[in-house]
């Protein structure tokens, strides 16, 4: 099953914390956005691999834009 990562807020990709194909937990530290210049941490939802990363630093995101895909067990 996939489970869409979603910005929760209107920013920039400041810093990605893990790349495709890897493991991540739940409650991990994904990606850091940064908006009004604060740094806002984004944090995987559910237990899985990461399989696609659709951002890379630097990138403008709206709020709800589709960040990664995590594939769950």
């Amino acid at each position: 099953m996939e489970q869409k990562l979603l910005a929760p807020l209107a920013g920039k990709i400041l810093r990605l914390q893990v790349e495709a194909g890897g493991r991540i937990e739940e409650d991990e530290e994904v990606l850091v956005i940064e908006a009004l210049k604060m740094e806002t941490p984004v944090f995987a939802p559910c237990d899985g691999t990461i399989k696609e990363i659709k951002v890379k630093e630097g990138d403008d995101v709206e709020e709800d834009d589709v960040l990664a895909i995590i594939v769950t067990e």
